[in-house]
């Protein structure tokens, strides 16, 4: 037996999904290193997301089913720290798309197909570009600006995307 649009979530049934959650997160501090792509969380920033998680932890309203990552060490590592220190069991996924002069279209067309909810651990001002574009249409000017270890989380319903809340390491710290 089929189950029925209603019971989907269907538009025009009376019952709509859930809203989708996306929680963008800038990358937590890293050395410095000569090649851009390999800079490790430093000890400050392994410090940060302990905090970030610790906040997310308490408040409870942190629950992707993946966290998707650019290539690059710092944003891969901050993932992995969010993982490990929440318990969660959502999957850490290196995605294209995600380093700071992407084009931001490319991921809110990825975000419109998207049906479960993902954290998104990434860069300036590719993370502001991508958020501006999904609250107001436009990329730019950015409307947000991410400090290193922000998290900003936005829900989409009745086909917009609305912001639920934005915190940065030194409010949670």
């Amino acid at each position: 037996m089929k189950p029925s649009a209603a019971a989907l979530g269907k538009k025009g049934t009376g019952v709509e999904p859930a809203p989708l959650r996306v929680w963008l997160v800038r990358h937590a501090h890293a050395t410095e290193a000569a090649e851009d792509a390999v800079r490790p969380l430093s000890k400050r920033g392994r410090g940060q997301v302990r905090s970030l998680a610790r906040f997310l932890r308490t408040s409870d309203v942190f629950r992707p089913a993946a966290i998707w990552h650019s290539p690059l060490v710092r944003s891969r590592e901050t993932g992995e720290l969010l993982v490990r220190r929440l318990a969660l069991e959502a999957s850490l996924i290196e995605v294209a798309g995600l380093t700071p002069a992407d084009d931001v279209c490319v991921v809110a067309r990825r975000l419109a197909r998207l049906r479960d909810s993902v954290a998104i651990v990434g860069h300036e001002p590719h993370l502001s570009a991508l958020a501006s574009l999904l609250i107001t249409g436009a990329a730019k000017p950015a409307v947000f600006v991410l400090k290193k270890c922000a998290a900003l989380a936005l829900e989409r319903g009745d086909g917009r995307w609305r912001v639920q809340w934005l915190v940065s390491p030194e409010v949670i710290a």
